[in-house]
Order: structure tokens, then sequence, then C-alpha cells
């Protein structure tokens, strides 16, 4: 006699996705990491729409094309991001860090 295991499908409705309008912060800056991956970072200014004050954002363009982008960016210049949030983790001498970024997905002057 065989028993029969009713499995229930569990779905799952993550989504990741910002869009972001800000103003440039300074210049973008290149960086090549130990492993030889290229990442252009930068900030973007974002008044508070309810409370005043502003938040500054840390934003990374990781493929070729945002940090092409990136690169061209001017300290005030208005921006569009598209892209995820993430979590980027890095050993320091006192041990683990990380800190939470925006990865670009799409850049555009606006």
């Amino acid at each position: 006699m065989s028993t029969a295991v009713l499995v229930e499908e569990v779905s799952d409705w993550s989504h990741n996705a910002v869009q972001l309008c800000g103003r440039i912060s300074g210049v973008p800056a290149e960086k090549e990491l130990p492993s030889g991956d290229k990442v252009v970072e930068f900030r973007i200014i974002i008044s508070r729409e309810s409370r005043g004050g502003v938040d500054t954002l840390d934003i990374a363009a990781w493929s070729s094309k945002t940090r092409r982008s990136a690169l061209t960016l001017k300290e005030g210049q208005w921006v569009e991001i598209q892209g995820a949030i993430h979590r980027r983790f890095w050993q320091t001498p006192t041990g683990v860090a990380s800190r939470w970024q925006v990865e670009s997905s799409a850049i555009t002057k606006i």
C-alpha cells in the first residue's frame, strides 16, 4: 500500500525593484575589487516627501553599460535610477562588514 503525500506548492511573491529620482551628491568613483570585478559607486540625494530632510542612498553600477553611464555623471545632476536593493558583504581586519546599496540596472539623466 502506498501512502500519498500531499505537498502544498508555495508561491514566492518576492519582488525587488526600485525606481529613484535624485541629485548626484559627488563624483562617481570606479573601483576594482580584489576579485577583478569593476564597479562604479556614487550617491544620490532624495528629498523626503512627508517629514522634510533628505536621504542619501548608495548606488552601484556593475554592468559595463551602467558603469559607462555613471562615469559621465556630474555633482548636482538629476538622475533616475532603476534597479534593486542588495546587501554587500566583505572581509575587514576586524571581521565581516556589510552595507545596503541600490544595484542600478539603468541610469537616466533627467
